[in-house]
């Protein structure tokens, strides 16, 4: 599945264009490398997503066929790291 529309369907972007917009910003990276909004996303993979606040790294359980609630989002991934993000 592409990763846009995964993140979109975990609830862990608001659409797949705030996808995209973190892929040109070099801000999602997909097993260590920056991601493209059409990167396909097996289990296992891992998610680093790098927002203003903090960074994100997910680790996917299971892949979503459709839109999840907010409830059910997480049984599809694990947090392997969540940090908040370094001042300057």
């Amino acid at each position: 599945m592409r990763i846009d529309l995964a993140l979109k369907y975990l609830c862990l972007a608001k659409s797949r264009s705030a996808v995209k917009t973190l892929c040109d910003k070099r801000a999602l990276w997909l097993n260590d490398r920056p991601a493209k909004p059409s990167s396909t996303l097996h289990i296992k993979d891992s998610v680093r997503i790098e927002m203003p606040t903090r960074t994100l790294v997910i680790s996917l359980v299971d892949i979503p066929q459709k839109q999840l609630s907010k409830a059910a989002a997480p049984d599809y991934y694990e947090i392997t790291e969540s940090r908040a993000a370094e001042r300057d």
